[in-house]
């Protein structure tokens, strides 16, 4: 049985937002976003690459500084391994709901999933390799979750990713760099077209920040 959200109302997730920022603001030297356009009428499958337990809450930033401001975001929903939410409680309320790898109740999670994104307004912040890893690694490899997700939901969803990378630079603090990358919609969506394009678009990201020597393909 998952364990499902109970998002906040949206002024009390624009107040935890703004709080974040705060925060953010003390903890990073600076938060640089590349956008992408938003389609308005849609909901919104946000995707980042997964790397540390600050995914989710770099996430909700994003989703605060680039979705939520008139651009057509209501609520924001993230999955999340079931132990990690039974450790931690709260993170229902901040929109998660669980998923149980290798359990029969995954079936369950990716359903629900699709509902929450047939209402158009609608986030679903998720993380499609499923396991942490370095930010710079040059591949990037998707379990199959959201090739169970997206064929089923009934209504216009726009893909969207984002590669999250860390830098220090010239600062003793690190800097976040949020490359975003339109990926089209749930009509014509292919998971190897998908999975080729985010590829292609991370390691531009990676090579994008070197003071740069090209690498030979591997």
């Amino acid at each position: 049985m998952i364990i499902k959200s109970k998002p906040l109302p949206f002024f009390l997730l624009k107040f935890a937002a703004g709080l974040l920022g705060v925060y953010f603001k003390v903890f990073y030297n600076k938060m640089v976003i590349r956008e992408t356009p938003v389609k308005p009428g849609h909901s919104y499958l946000l995707m980042c690459n997964h790397f540390s337990f600050l995914d989710g809450f770099l996430g909700f930033y994003l989703c605060n500084k680039v979705l939520m401001k008139g651009r057509g975001m209501k609520k924001l929903y993230i999955m999340s391994v079931k132990k990690q939410m039974e450790k931690n409680p709260w993170l229902r309320y901040m929109g998660s709901f669980s998923i149980d790898p290798g359990k029969l109740s995954i079936e369950e999670s990716l359903n629900y999933a699709a509902e929450i994104l047939g209402e158009p307004g609608n986030l679903l912040l998720f993380f499609p390799q499923g396991k942490l890893e370095s930010s710079h690694i040059r591949h990037i490899k998707f379990e199959e979750g959201i090739a169970h997700i997206v064929p089923k939901i009934k209504g216009n969803t726009q893909l969207i990713w984002s590669s999250n990378l860390i830098e220090y630079f010239e600062s003793s603090r690190p800097s976040v760099y949020f490359h975003m990358k339109d990926c089209g919609t749930n009509h014509d969506f292919d998971f190897d077209n998908l999975q080729k394009t985010v590829n292609q678009h991370h390691r531009a990201a990676i090579e994008s920040h070197f003071r740069y020597t090209k690498e030979p393909d591997q």
